[in-house]
């Protein structure tokens, strides 16, 4: 980097910066800057982990009325946990702007190293493979990227994919009443011919029409559909009209011409892709939400509260102060059993397979509830109380407050309390394996 730019970057990071980003980010250099954002490398002062700093202006978004995609933005990262997502470590706000904190992919772009040479077949499947997983991943859980492209994957310092930027990214929320989704979105060279008929779409499978130009770019180098004249390459993707260069296997032109394929009901699925015989050479799948959660010694995986702490959750011994009375068990809730942490996680798991949720463990105590289509997402907390009782702390994390009161209130929480309430009681004979408060 010429010393100019240097010196602009020191200058904007130290803008940035003053001494360290809430007293935990030390920020270092610019690494990207858009219309609306800076992203900035920096450094967790008391892990010394590198993490990626995006900030926004809270000025420039309002007045171009973006705010909601940020919303939008926020809660859709904070609830996609896969190896090959960049990561949502927290976010922070001033009164001027919003920090994004995220995971660091030293390895940059994957459209810089296409820039220098096309992939071998081998490569671009591994890449692939990974890109495919991601996306499936995210459409399990009603979100669709819709702006998948080289520029948006980035890679870690193992070369592993990571992909990124879900600013344009859609929820089931967002789907009319025919079923689809209408937003005109995406970049040009990326984006599926059902989009340019403004007829509407479905947010899957225009993702896996995105997957398959960049698996195309990926091998050849170059764009299956381009020109310089916009329409021209517009009437290019509408008619499906590509060739694949001499170099591409057979197998790769059949799973290409599947993936490219211009009528949206026979497109080839994310579910086919991964049955695909070109596709499945060398494919390990990712697990994700594993459930073998190790429990430490008693003191040490397992929060212990004392009065201290039981006082500081709110005023008197109302557990569920910490929430809005207003919104009630649609928000979250607070409630005491008596039983060992271990054993309530056990029945928290056991009760959520059993209604098809998914089961996503934390250190320590907590366990991370997603289902419904990503409807419903909670994240439930157990701490120890003496006397062998322990508090069970439930949030809604994301998703809509209705299904979340129904799956929470009438599936999961039951069965915690009649598990319970059959096996132990206090001893004036009063079951414990019911709310303190909130419970309505």
């Amino acid at each position: 980097m010429p010393e100019t730019e240097n010196a602009a970057a020191t200058a904007a990071a130290e803008e940035e910066n003053n001494t360290a980003l809430f007293g935990k980010y030390e920020v270092g250099r610019l690494l990207g800057c858009g219309a609306f954002a800076k992203v900035y490398h920096a450094r967790n002062t008391e892990t010394g982990q590198s993490v990626a700093v995006k900030v926004i202006s809270k000025k420039k978004l309002n007045s171009s009325g973006l705010a909601s995609n940020v919303k939008r933005e926020i809660s859709i990262m904070s609830r996609l946990h896969h190896p090959n997502i960049v990561k949502l470590h927290e976010v922070l706000a001033t009164k001027t702007k919003i920090y994004f904190i995220l995971e660091f992919a030293k390895g940059g772009e994957l459209f810089a190293r296409i820039a220098k040479s096309r992939f071998s077949e081998d490569l671009a499947r591994r890449y692939f493979q990974q890109l495919i997983s991601a996306v499936g991943y995210c459409h399990a859980r009603g979100v669709f990227h819709r702006d998948l492209k080289p520029e948006n994957l980035l890679l870690d310092e193992q070369g592993n994919l990571k992909v990124s930027d879900f600013g344009l990214s859609a929820v089931k929320d967002q789907i009319g009443v025919d079923g689809l989704l209408h937003t005109l979105c995406g970049t040009p060279a990326y984006v599926a011919p059902e989009i340019l008929a403004k007829k509407g779409y479905d947010g899957a499978k225009v993702d896996v029409w995105s997957c398959g130009i960049i698996l195309f770019v990926l091998v050849a180098g170059y764009l299956p559909f381009n020109d310089p004249n916009l329409m021209v390459m517009y009437k290019k993707i509408y008619k499906g009209e590509f060739r694949c260069p001499r170099w591409f296997s057979m197998e790769l032109r059949r799973i290409l011409t599947r993936l490219l394929d211009t009528n949206p009901d026979t497109r080839i699925t994310v579910d086919e892709i991964m049955k695909d015989t070109w596709f499945k050479k060398g494919y390990k799948e990712v697990k994700f939400g594993d459930l073998g959660l190790e429990w430490k010694s008693e003191g040490e995986g397992v929060k212990d509260l004392n009065a201290f702490d039981i006082i500081s959750f709110s005023t008197g011994l109302n557990l569920s102060g910490l929430f809005d009375s207003s919104c009630g068990v649609e928000e979250g809730e607070r409630f005491l059993l008596r039983e060992s942490p271990e054993k309530v996680v056990e029945m928290l798991v056991a009760a959520a397979e059993k209604e098809g949720v998914v089961v996503r463990m934390r250190k320590e105590c907590g366990v991370e509830l997603e289902g419904c289509g990503g409807n419903f997402a909670a994240l439930v907390e157990v701490y120890r109380l003496p006397g062998e009782l322990v508090v069970v702390e439930v949030r809604r994390r994301d998703g809509d407050g209705g299904v979340f009161r129904d799956v929470w209130r009438n599936k999961l929480r039951p069965c915690l309390c009649a598990a319970s309430s059959s096996t132990t009681s206090d001893r004036d004979g009063t079951t414990l394996a019911q709310p303190v408060a909130g419970d309505s």
